[in-house]
């Protein structure tokens, strides 16, 4: 049986006790072996990158376009629709973007608002000012360029795939230092417990280790490491 009762409970047990990395290896155990989106996709600097982010996946699609209408009512396509359907516990990840910024300072106090717990972008950010929200956000990095008139939100809550990754509306998704993953939400009970059994062992062993246990007896005997 789960530890949790729901998403809350289940998100908040994540950033507690586990990260990126041990998840990841559970999740190749299970044989689902292409779970962790490209390692361009980092964290934002400062203490915030120390902090692990775990949430439900808000899809949202963008393709590049090469024109803008000064008169066009639907600059941005859809983005404004997809932020303002953005639900409690949900993370905004966003593919197919070209070469300019996909979320900014603004949508994130959108997000905010909305009680979302992250964003991720598998293409560029914008505005300092993000920095100073305390909101997870994972890019390739921060460059200025603007998406109107070179990319537009086309839809939302629909199958995105970023480097290989599918990913579905309602996905678990988990980043930190490491990067950001995806977990299968039929999965996710599964490898989040044993995760978790694997994160108290490695506790053990390491404090075994610092006593001055060797890493082949640590491994004979614990079978981690």
């Amino acid at each position: 049986m789960a530890e949790w009762k729901n998403d809350e409970q289940l998100f908040e047990l994540i950033e507690k006790e586990l990260y990126t990395a041990v998840i990841g290896d559970i999740c190749d155990l299970e044989g689902k072996r292409k779970n962790f989106l490209s390692p361009d996709i980092r964290p934002l600097d400062g203490p915030i990158s120390q902090r692990c982010m775990a949430g439900r996946a808000m899809t949202v699609l963008e393709v590049n376009t090469f024109f803008d209408k000064e008169d066009d009512p639907q600059p941005f396509g859809r983005m404004l629709e997809a932020l303002d359907d953005l639900k409690k516990g949900e993370i905004y990840i966003c593919a197919g973007a070209g070469s300019f910024a996909t979320i900014g300072e603004l949508m994130c106090t959108a997000m905010i608002a909305r009680g979302a717990r992250g964003a991720v972008s598998d293409s560029f950010i914008r505005d300092r000012g993000i920095k100073e929200l305390d909101f997870p956000v994972f890019s390739t990095g921060f460059y200025g360029q603007d998406q109107r008139g070179r990319g537009k939100v086309i839809d939302f809550r629909v199958d995105i795939e970023i480097n290989g990754v599918k990913i579905q509306d309602g996905d678990l998704i988990v980043g930190d230092i490491d990067g950001v993953m995806v977990v299968p939400r039929e999965m996710e009970e599964e490898i989040i417990t044993k995760a978790l059994e694997k994160a108290r062992g490695e506790k053990i062993v390491q404090e075994e280790i610092r006593k001055g246990m060797l890493a082949t007896t640590a491994f004979k005997t614990y079978g981690i490491m």
